[in-house]
Protein backbone atom coordinates (compact mmCIF):
# COMPACT_ATOMS: atom_id res chain seq x y z
CA UNK A 1 0.00 0.00 0.00
CA UNK A 2 1.32 3.45 -0.91
CA UNK A 3 0.73 6.00 1.82
CA UNK A 4 0.48 9.67 0.89
CA UNK A 5 -1.14 12.69 2.48
CA UNK A 6 -4.26 14.01 0.80
CA UNK A 7 -7.66 15.50 1.53
CA UNK A 8 -10.84 13.87 0.25
CA UNK A 9 -12.95 16.37 -1.70
CA UNK A 10 -15.99 14.14 -2.25
CA UNK A 11 -17.22 10.85 -0.79
CA UNK A 12 -19.57 8.54 -2.69
CA UNK A 13 -21.26 5.93 -0.46
CA UNK A 14 -22.53 2.70 -2.02
CA UNK A 15 -26.20 3.52 -1.45
CA UNK A 16 -28.84 2.31 -3.88
CA UNK A 17 -29.03 5.78 -5.44
CA UNK A 18 -25.28 5.74 -6.12
CA UNK A 19 -24.99 2.24 -7.58
CA UNK A 20 -25.76 0.98 -11.09
CA UNK A 21 -25.31 -2.36 -12.84
CA UNK A 22 -24.76 -1.60 -16.53
CA UNK A 23 -22.66 0.75 -18.63
CA UNK A 24 -24.90 3.51 -19.94
CA UNK A 25 -23.93 7.04 -20.95
CA UNK A 26 -27.46 8.27 -20.14
CA UNK A 27 -27.20 7.51 -16.40
CA UNK A 28 -27.20 10.78 -14.48
CA UNK A 29 -23.97 11.40 -12.53
CA UNK A 30 -24.21 11.01 -8.77
CA UNK A 31 -21.57 13.70 -8.27
CA UNK A 32 -19.72 16.37 -10.22
CA UNK A 33 -16.05 16.96 -9.40
CA UNK A 34 -13.21 19.04 -10.80
CA UNK A 35 -9.98 17.86 -12.35
CA UNK A 36 -7.51 17.37 -9.51
CA UNK A 37 -10.15 16.44 -6.94
CA UNK A 38 -9.82 13.42 -4.67
CA UNK A 39 -12.87 11.18 -4.51
CA UNK A 40 -13.58 8.38 -2.04
CA UNK A 41 -15.65 5.50 -3.41
CA UNK A 42 -17.34 2.86 -1.28
CA UNK A 43 -17.82 -0.26 -3.40
CA UNK A 44 -19.98 -3.33 -2.90
CA UNK A 45 -18.73 -6.82 -3.67
CA UNK A 46 -19.54 -8.35 -7.05
CA UNK A 47 -22.60 -10.23 -5.80
CA UNK A 48 -23.99 -7.37 -3.73
CA UNK A 49 -23.55 -8.99 -0.32
CA UNK A 50 -25.52 -12.13 -1.17
CA UNK A 51 -22.71 -14.47 -0.05
CA UNK A 52 -21.61 -14.67 3.58
CA UNK A 53 -19.74 -17.07 5.84
CA UNK A 54 -22.83 -19.27 6.25
CA UNK A 55 -23.36 -19.73 2.50
CA UNK A 56 -22.56 -23.19 1.17
CA UNK A 57 -21.39 -24.00 -2.35
CA UNK A 58 -24.77 -25.61 -3.03
CA UNK A 59 -26.53 -22.35 -2.11
CA UNK A 60 -24.43 -20.13 -4.38
CA UNK A 61 -26.69 -20.46 -7.48
CA UNK A 62 -29.71 -19.33 -5.44
CA UNK A 63 -27.71 -16.39 -4.08
CA UNK A 64 -26.73 -15.33 -7.58
CA UNK A 65 -30.34 -15.60 -8.73
CA UNK A 66 -31.31 -13.03 -6.08
CA UNK A 67 -29.00 -10.37 -7.51
CA UNK A 68 -30.99 -7.72 -9.33
CA UNK A 69 -29.32 -6.81 -12.61
CA UNK A 70 -25.60 -7.12 -13.16
CA UNK A 71 -22.60 -6.43 -10.97
CA UNK A 72 -23.13 -3.32 -8.78
CA UNK A 73 -20.66 -0.46 -9.20
CA UNK A 74 -20.56 3.00 -7.63
CA UNK A 75 -21.02 6.10 -9.78
CA UNK A 76 -20.97 7.56 -12.28
CA UNK A 77 -18.96 10.63 -11.31
CA UNK A 78 -18.69 13.44 -13.86
CA UNK A 79 -15.35 15.24 -14.12
CA UNK A 80 -15.61 18.86 -15.17
CA UNK A 81 -13.80 19.63 -18.42
CA UNK A 82 -13.45 16.01 -19.56
CA UNK A 83 -14.41 15.72 -23.22
CA UNK A 84 -14.32 12.99 -25.84
CA UNK A 85 -10.75 12.55 -27.05
CA UNK A 86 -9.25 13.46 -23.66
CA UNK A 87 -7.69 11.01 -21.22
CA UNK A 88 -8.80 10.69 -17.61
CA UNK A 89 -5.95 9.94 -15.21
CA UNK A 90 -7.16 8.05 -12.14
CA UNK A 91 -4.48 7.94 -9.46
CA UNK A 92 -5.26 5.23 -6.92
CA UNK A 93 -4.28 6.67 -3.55
CA UNK A 94 -5.58 4.06 -1.14
CA UNK A 95 -7.53 0.79 -1.25
CA UNK A 96 -8.97 -0.87 1.86
CA UNK A 97 -10.75 -4.24 1.82
CA UNK A 98 -13.17 -5.50 4.46
CA UNK A 99 -12.24 -8.29 6.88
CA UNK A 100 -13.86 -11.03 4.80
CA UNK A 101 -14.13 -12.19 1.22
CA UNK A 102 -15.10 -15.12 -0.96
CA UNK A 103 -14.07 -16.94 -4.12
CA UNK A 104 -16.35 -19.13 -6.17
CA UNK A 105 -16.19 -21.07 -9.40
CA UNK A 106 -19.00 -22.31 -11.61
CA UNK A 107 -19.72 -25.79 -12.96
CA UNK A 108 -19.64 -27.12 -16.48
CA UNK A 109 -23.21 -26.13 -17.29
CA UNK A 110 -22.49 -22.43 -16.64
CA UNK A 111 -19.55 -22.30 -19.08
CA UNK A 112 -17.67 -19.71 -17.01
CA UNK A 113 -14.04 -19.88 -15.91
CA UNK A 114 -11.05 -21.25 -17.78
CA UNK A 115 -11.55 -24.87 -16.70
CA UNK A 116 -15.33 -24.98 -16.35
CA UNK A 117 -15.51 -28.27 -18.29
CA UNK A 118 -13.53 -30.01 -15.54
CA UNK A 119 -16.00 -29.38 -12.69
CA UNK A 120 -19.57 -30.59 -12.26
CA UNK A 121 -20.42 -28.63 -9.10
CA UNK A 122 -20.03 -25.12 -7.76
CA UNK A 123 -16.97 -24.34 -5.63
CA UNK A 124 -16.74 -21.78 -2.81
CA UNK A 125 -14.15 -20.62 -0.30
CA UNK A 126 -14.92 -18.03 2.36
CA UNK A 127 -11.89 -15.99 3.42
CA UNK A 128 -10.92 -14.29 6.66
CA UNK A 129 -8.76 -11.30 5.78
CA UNK A 130 -6.32 -9.69 8.18
CA UNK A 131 -2.66 -8.81 8.77
CA UNK A 132 -2.09 -8.56 5.04
CA UNK A 133 -3.04 -12.15 4.24
CA UNK A 134 -6.07 -14.25 3.44
CA UNK A 135 -6.37 -17.64 5.12
CA UNK A 136 -6.77 -20.59 2.74
CA UNK A 137 -6.74 -24.34 3.43
CA UNK A 138 -3.92 -26.33 5.09
CA UNK A 139 -2.26 -23.23 6.53
CA UNK A 140 -1.80 -21.54 3.15
CA UNK A 141 -1.77 -17.74 3.38
CA UNK A 142 -2.34 -15.55 0.32
CA UNK A 143 -0.82 -12.01 0.39
CA UNK A 144 -3.41 -9.27 -0.03
CA UNK A 145 -3.10 -6.32 -2.41
CA UNK A 146 -6.59 -4.84 -2.89
CA UNK A 147 -7.82 -3.25 -6.11
CA UNK A 148 -11.07 -2.63 -8.01
CA UNK A 149 -11.90 -5.38 -10.48
CA UNK A 150 -14.11 -2.95 -12.35
CA UNK A 151 -13.12 0.65 -13.07
CA UNK A 152 -14.01 2.56 -16.18
CA UNK A 153 -15.80 5.31 -18.04
CA UNK A 154 -19.12 5.28 -19.86
CA UNK A 155 -18.81 4.02 -23.45
CA UNK A 156 -20.28 6.10 -26.24
CA UNK A 157 -21.37 3.38 -28.63
CA UNK A 158 -24.36 1.90 -26.82
CA UNK A 159 -26.55 2.09 -23.73
CA UNK A 160 -27.35 -0.73 -21.35
CA UNK A 161 -24.03 -2.51 -21.97
CA UNK A 162 -23.44 -5.64 -19.91
CA UNK A 163 -21.14 -5.04 -16.93
CA UNK A 164 -19.34 -8.37 -17.44
CA UNK A 165 -16.89 -7.86 -20.33
CA UNK A 166 -14.40 -4.95 -20.38
CA UNK A 167 -14.52 -2.32 -23.12
CA UNK A 168 -12.31 0.36 -24.68
CA UNK A 169 -12.86 2.78 -21.78
CA UNK A 170 -12.14 0.21 -19.08
CA UNK A 171 -14.78 -1.67 -17.13
CA UNK A 172 -14.37 -5.18 -15.77
CA UNK A 173 -10.68 -5.49 -16.62
CA UNK A 174 -9.84 -7.54 -13.50
CA UNK A 175 -6.29 -6.20 -13.64
CA UNK A 176 -4.46 -7.00 -10.39
CA UNK A 177 -1.91 -4.23 -10.92
CA UNK A 178 -4.41 -1.40 -10.26
CA UNK A 179 -3.42 -1.18 -6.60
CA UNK A 180 -2.60 1.83 -4.42
CA UNK A 181 0.09 3.92 -6.10
CA UNK A 182 -0.87 3.03 -9.67
CA UNK A 183 -2.24 5.66 -12.04
CA UNK A 184 -4.75 4.40 -14.60
CA UNK A 185 -5.27 6.26 -17.88
CA UNK A 186 -8.68 5.88 -19.53
CA UNK A 187 -9.82 7.24 -22.91
CA UNK A 188 -12.77 9.61 -22.51
CA UNK A 189 -15.67 8.84 -24.85
CA UNK A 190 -18.47 11.02 -23.42
CA UNK A 191 -18.79 14.48 -21.89
CA UNK A 192 -17.72 14.44 -18.23
CA UNK A 193 -16.04 11.02 -18.60
CA UNK A 194 -18.55 9.41 -16.15
CA UNK A 195 -16.26 7.34 -13.91
CA UNK A 196 -17.62 4.31 -12.05
CA UNK A 197 -15.80 1.87 -9.75
CA UNK A 198 -16.69 -1.41 -8.04
CA UNK A 199 -16.10 -5.16 -7.79
CA UNK A 200 -13.61 -5.07 -4.93
CA UNK A 201 -10.81 -7.66 -4.94
CA UNK A 202 -8.49 -8.30 -1.99
CA UNK A 203 -6.17 -10.48 -4.09
CA UNK A 204 -6.09 -12.07 -7.53
CA UNK A 205 -3.66 -13.75 -9.87
CA UNK A 206 -3.13 -12.63 -13.45
CA UNK A 207 -5.87 -14.25 -15.51
CA UNK A 208 -8.47 -14.61 -12.73
CA UNK A 209 -8.42 -18.27 -13.78
CA UNK A 210 -11.55 -19.69 -12.16
CA UNK A 211 -13.55 -16.50 -12.70
CA UNK A 212 -13.21 -15.17 -9.16
CA UNK A 213 -10.75 -13.19 -7.07
CA UNK A 214 -10.98 -12.79 -3.31
CA UNK A 215 -14.22 -10.85 -3.73
CA UNK A 216 -14.85 -8.24 -1.03
CA UNK A 217 -16.36 -4.81 -0.42
CA UNK A 218 -13.78 -2.08 -0.97
CA UNK A 219 -13.12 1.53 0.00
CA UNK A 220 -11.08 3.30 -2.65
CA UNK A 221 -9.65 6.83 -2.75
CA UNK A 222 -8.65 8.20 -6.15
CA UNK A 223 -7.46 11.50 -7.58
CA UNK A 224 -8.87 12.32 -11.02
CA UNK A 225 -7.23 14.52 -13.63
CA UNK A 226 -8.11 15.48 -17.18
CA UNK A 227 -5.25 15.07 -19.67
CA UNK A 228 -5.92 16.83 -22.96
CA UNK A 229 -2.61 16.28 -24.76
CA UNK A 230 -2.64 12.48 -24.93
CA UNK A 231 -4.35 10.11 -27.33
CA UNK A 232 -4.95 6.50 -26.31
CA UNK A 233 -7.52 4.01 -27.58
CA UNK A 234 -7.64 1.62 -24.60
CA UNK A 235 -6.55 1.76 -20.93
CA UNK A 236 -2.93 2.20 -19.87
CA UNK A 237 -1.37 2.45 -16.42
CA UNK A 238 1.82 3.36 -14.59
CA UNK A 239 3.01 1.57 -11.46
CA UNK A 240 5.48 3.41 -9.22
CA UNK A 241 8.58 2.21 -7.46
CA UNK A 242 7.47 0.02 -4.61
CA UNK A 243 4.40 -1.41 -6.34
CA UNK A 244 3.70 -5.02 -5.42
CA UNK A 245 3.64 -6.11 -9.05
CA UNK A 246 7.27 -5.25 -9.92
CA UNK A 247 9.03 -4.85 -6.60
CA UNK A 248 11.02 -1.61 -6.65
CA UNK A 249 10.87 -1.17 -10.42
CA UNK A 250 8.62 1.57 -11.86
CA UNK A 251 6.65 0.12 -14.76
CA UNK A 252 4.44 1.39 -17.57
CA UNK A 253 1.75 -0.82 -19.08
CA UNK A 254 -0.54 -0.72 -22.08
CA UNK A 255 -3.59 -2.92 -22.47
CA UNK A 256 -5.36 -4.68 -25.30
CA UNK A 257 -9.02 -5.63 -25.00
CA UNK A 258 -10.65 -7.84 -27.61
CA UNK A 259 -12.91 -10.85 -28.10
CA UNK A 260 -9.88 -12.63 -29.59
CA UNK A 261 -6.97 -13.32 -27.24
CA UNK A 262 -4.34 -12.97 -29.97
CA UNK A 263 -5.87 -9.68 -31.13
CA UNK A 264 -5.86 -8.41 -27.54
CA UNK A 265 -2.17 -9.30 -27.37
CA UNK A 266 -1.47 -7.46 -30.62
CA UNK A 267 -3.36 -4.39 -29.40
CA UNK A 268 -1.42 -4.28 -26.13
CA UNK A 269 1.88 -4.60 -27.99
CA UNK A 270 1.04 -2.05 -30.68
CA UNK A 271 -0.01 0.44 -27.99
CA UNK A 272 3.32 -0.13 -26.23
CA UNK A 273 5.24 0.45 -29.48
CA UNK A 274 3.32 3.71 -29.95
CA UNK A 275 3.94 4.69 -26.32
CA UNK A 276 7.69 4.14 -26.69
CA UNK A 277 7.69 6.23 -29.85
CA UNK A 278 5.76 9.08 -28.25
CA UNK A 279 7.31 9.09 -24.78
CA UNK A 280 10.87 7.89 -25.45
CA UNK A 281 11.37 9.17 -29.00
CA UNK A 282 12.18 5.73 -30.40
CA UNK A 283 11.62 4.74 -34.00
CA UNK A 284 8.97 2.11 -34.67
CA UNK A 285 11.75 -0.40 -35.46
CA UNK A 286 13.58 0.24 -32.19
CA UNK A 287 10.37 0.26 -30.16
CA UNK A 288 9.33 -3.09 -31.62
CA UNK A 289 12.71 -4.64 -30.77
CA UNK A 290 12.56 -3.22 -27.24
CA UNK A 291 9.16 -4.79 -26.61
CA UNK A 292 10.63 -8.16 -27.54
CA UNK A 293 13.57 -7.93 -25.13
CA UNK A 294 12.17 -5.87 -22.24
CA UNK A 295 8.36 -6.08 -22.21
CA UNK A 296 6.38 -8.68 -20.28
CA UNK A 297 3.01 -9.74 -21.68
CA UNK A 298 0.40 -10.57 -19.06
CA UNK A 299 -3.06 -12.04 -19.44
CA UNK A 300 -4.92 -9.91 -16.93
CA UNK A 301 -8.20 -11.77 -17.31
CA UNK A 302 -9.27 -14.67 -19.49
CA UNK A 303 -12.79 -15.21 -18.13
CA UNK A 304 -14.89 -12.09 -18.81
CA UNK A 305 -16.29 -13.30 -22.10
CA UNK A 306 -16.52 -12.30 -24.77
CA UNK A 307 -13.63 -9.86 -24.17
CA UNK A 308 -10.18 -10.66 -22.78
CA UNK A 309 -7.64 -8.21 -21.30
CA UNK A 310 -3.90 -8.46 -22.01
CA UNK A 311 -1.21 -5.99 -20.95
CA UNK A 312 2.35 -5.21 -21.99
CA UNK A 313 4.64 -4.13 -19.11
CA UNK A 314 7.92 -2.27 -19.64
CA UNK A 315 10.17 -1.39 -16.66
CA UNK A 316 10.95 2.32 -16.77
CA UNK A 317 14.32 2.10 -15.04
CA UNK A 318 15.89 0.94 -18.32
CA UNK A 319 15.62 4.47 -19.72
CA UNK A 320 18.20 7.18 -19.02
CA UNK A 321 17.16 9.70 -16.39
Amino acid sequence: MVMTEYTVDRSIPATDDNVHSEWDRTIEPVADVESGDTVSFRCRDAWDGLIDEDTTAQEVPDALAQREGGMPITGPVAVEGARPGDVLAVEILDAEHDDWGWTTFRPREDEFGLLYEEFEEWGLHYWRLGDGVGEFVDGIEVPLDPFPGTIGLAPVDETGRDMGPPHDAGGNMDTKHLTAGTTLYLPVEVEGALLSIGDGHAAQGDGEICGGAIETPLSLDVRVGVVSDRDISQPQYRMPSGSASRGDVPTYATTGISNDLMEATRKATLSMVEHLQNEQGLSAHDAYILTSVAADLKINEVVDRPNWTVSSHVPEDIFPA
